[in-house]
């Protein structure tokens, strides 16, 4: 009778949802998302799932599997004014601002028997920037990662997470911003192109602090960082930017969460990327939650992504959820488009040679994202390896 029932229900030609089979009830909203400290609570992804529809679930597979890591797969150096420490499951901070989402971040949680933690002590202000490198030994070897970074009331940090060589390398990020402090941190991932790599960040940010995050990504074969933040104390500020470059073959994904939670907090959210080469992919999911108690918030996300050739591919997938209407404002906004032949035309007219103009135009796109980042040595670094990847592309 129930199939009788379902069969005379169900119009000719329909398909069951694409996030699972004809009962299922999708998952609405990224509040709504499993939580769970056990890998056990997550299901293999399969690619149907509203998460992972958009990434390339066969090429980050080996990173779902519930293995211990491969010794020495990734080395972990920092330099700068702060000290290293660790903490192991269980021992505070950790896992104050963390709970995986995700089968791989779940994984990466208990495989890291013990995580960096890096702490920014009270009233401190570090002119010097602290740098974490994780360099990888190999694509076919397998590492997990779990890291906490505090800054401690009213303190002052910029901390650069820099990841290059190569490894199948699942990541936690925990950021903890207490009342009245001020974190930039910057995650950089200019992997060799054989490199996967799933990292998940989420930070918290109390009374009256700031979180700039930025997210850049040049290289590796896939890469998936998604930062969530939670603007949990009042008049807490979250500047979230990010800056992709994806050539023929590569996979860059970001899926961002924003939840306004205390009042009269405020988010600039901020993607853009370019791509070149054929099968270039880059991905960006905006997720922004106001929720009922978040009176006063004045919210704006954007995304934009230049293609400059055919073959490549841009999703882009801004949405907001409002729960109260007491608000200053919130948007969102997204546009992806080819390369502008009038803006190359304009400088051609000026005796610009065609290289040097296409060089310009992307340069002056993507550098309203390097100048963010308040760096001038990284933001040198940036500019030079966008002028690489076009040189490279040129040359193909």
């Amino acid at each position: 009778m129930t199939t009788t029932a379902q069969a005379s229900a169900t119009a000719p030609g329909s398909t069951a949802h694409t996030d699972g089979g004809w009962d299922l009830v999708p998952v609405q909203t990224r509040s709504e998302r499993p939580r769970s400290y056990e890998p056990s609570a997550f299901g293999a992804p399969t690619g149907r799932e509203v998460n992972w529809k958009h990434s390339p679930v066969a090429r980050i597979a080996p990173l779902f599997a519930d293995e211990p890591g491969d010794e020495g797969a990734v080395g972990i150096t920092v330099t700068g004014p702060l000290a290293a420490a660790s903490l192991g499951i269980g021992e505070a901070p950790r896992g104050e601002a963390f709970v995986p989402e995700d089968l791989p971040s779940a994984i990466a949680w208990h495989r890291s028997a013990q995580a960096l933690y890096l702490k920014v002590p009270a009233d401190a202000e570090l002119d010097e920037t602290v740098e974490v490198v994780f360099t990888g030994s190999g694509a076919q070897l397998r590492a997990h990662a779990h890291v906490v970074i505090e800054a401690a009331p009213h303190s002052r940090a910029t901390i650069v997470l820099r990841h290059e060589g190569s490894a199948q390398f699942a990541q936690n990020v925990e950021v903890i911003v207490r009342d009245g402090a001020n974190l930039t941190l910057v995650s950089l991932q200019r992997w060799d192109d054989d490199a996967v790599h799933a990292a998940a960040h989420q930070a918290v940010v109390g009374r009256d602090a700031t979180l700039r995050h930025t997210v850049v990504s040049l290289g590796g074969a896939v890469v998936r960082v998604n930062p969530s933040v939670d603007l949990a104390g009042a008049g807490s500020e979250g500047k979230v930017y990010g800056l992709s470059f994806a050539d023929s073959g590569q996979h860059l994904e970001s899926q961002v969460y924003i939840h306004h939670r205390g009042p009269n907090t405020t988010a600039d959210v901020l993607y853009k990327g370019a791509l070149q080469g054929s099968s270039a992919r880059s991905v960006w999911v905006g997720d922004v939650l106001i929720g009922r108690d978040a009176v006063g918030t004045d919210s704006y996300e954007a995304n934009r992504n230049l293609v400059l050739t055919d073959g490549a591919r841009a999703d882009s997938i801004p949405n907001l959820e409002i729960e109260t209407g007491d608000i200053q404002g919130a948007g969102h906004a997204s546009a992806t488009g080819r390369f502008d032949d009038e803006q190359l035309f304009y400088l051609q007219a000026r005796g610009i040679a065609e290289d040097e103009a296409r060089r310009l135009v992307v340069i002056g796109f993507l550098s309203d994202i390097i100048q963010r980042l308040g760096i001038p040595e990284l933001e040198a670094e940036l500019t030079e390896a966008v002028t690489a990847e076009l040189e490279q592309e040129a040359a193909a």
